[in-house]
C-alpha cells in the first residue's frame, strides 16, 4: 500500500503563565472614576441593514466551498487521466479500509473515531506498469472540532520527522497550510527503485491526501499541480 505513513502525533509545547488576581476597593466617600469611551465604539458590520437593493449577493454554489463540500464527495475527486487504468477505490472507501492502509491500522481508527470521521472518498489509478496515484478526501463533523486540521499536521509532522523526505516540504499554493513532499530515491540490493511523493492538505472539514510512486523519478512539478488542481475542485 502506499499509505505508509502511520499516524503520529506532532508534540505541542504548552506554557503555564501564573497571573497574581488584585483586587481593588472603591472608597465610600466618593465616586467611582469612569472609564474612558473606546476608540472605535462602531465596532458591529454593518452598522445598520444596507438599503435594499444593496445587499452583497449570495454566494453561487460554485463560489460555495460549504456548500460543494455536502454534496456528493466522490464528484469532487480529480478525474482520472486519460488513458489511467483504475488501481483500487474508485468512490467511497470504508474506514477499515482506510485505515488498514496505515502501519498501525488500530492507532489509526482510533484516532479518526476520536476526530469525528464522516466519509471518505478515494480514487487510485496507474499509468504504464509502475506509476501509482492515489487521492483520498476525508471528511470529518464539524461538531468534533477540525479533524480535517488535526489529521493534515500530523501527517505533515511525520512525513517532516521520518527524515526520509529531507526537508519540511513544500507550500501548496492557495491552500494556506498544504505541503508537499518529493523524498529521494530508496534502493534496495534485488528491487527496483522506488519513488514517492505526497501531498496533504486541508480545507474546511476535509483533509486531502495525494500518494505518489514510481519506479522512476517524480518531478516536483507533477505532485504540485495534482495538488493544485484538487485543492480547485472544493
Amino acid at each position: 500500500m502506499l499509505r505508509t505513513a502511520g499516524l503520529i502525533a506532532v508534540a505541542a509545547v504548552i506554557g503555564l503563565v501564573a497571573g497574581t488576581a488584585v483586587g481593588y476597593g472603591i472608597q465610600a466617600d466618593r465616586e467611582p472614576t469612569a472609564l474612558p469611551p473606546l476608540n472605535q465604539p462602531g465596532l458591529a458590520y454593518p452598522a445598520k441593514p444596507l438599503p435594499k437593493g444593496q445587499e452583497p449577493a449570495p454566494l453561487s454554489a460554485k463560489e460555495d466551498h460549504q456548500a460543494k463540500a455536502q454534496g456528493d464527495l466522490r464528484k469532487l475527486l480529480v478525474p482520472r487521466p486519460a488513458g489511467a487504468e483504475p488501481a483500487g477505490e474508485d468512490g467511497w472507501q470504508s474506514l477499515s479500509g482506510y485505515v488498514n492502509g496505515f502501519t498501525r491500522p488500530d492507532r489509526a481508527l482510533e484516532f479518526q473515531l476520536d476526530q469525528g470521521i464522516r466519509r471518505i472518498a478515494t480514487r487510485a489509478w496507474r499509468v504504464g506498469e509502475y506509476r501509482r496515484v492515489e487521492i483520498s478526501l476525508v471528511q470529518y463533523r464539524s461538531t468534533s472540532g477540525n479533524g480535517a486540521l488535526e489529521h493534515t499536521t500530523g501527517q505533515q509532522g511525520y512525513a517532516i520527522s521520518d527524515g526520509r523526505s529531507g526537508s519540511f516540504g513544500q507550500p501548496v499554493k492557495g491552500s494556506g497550510n498544504g505541503r508537499y513532499f518529493v523524498y529521494p530515491v530508496e534502493r534496495e540490493a534485488g528491487y527496483m527503485d522506488s519513488y514517492v511523493a505526497r501531498a496533504f492538505i486541508q480545507r474546511g472539514d476535509i483533509a486531502i491526501t495525494i500518494l505518489m510512486s514510481d519506479t522512476k523519478k517524480i518531478a516536483e512539478s507533477e505532485i504540485r499541480s495534482l495538488a493544485e488542481r484538487q485543492l480547485g475542485r472544493l
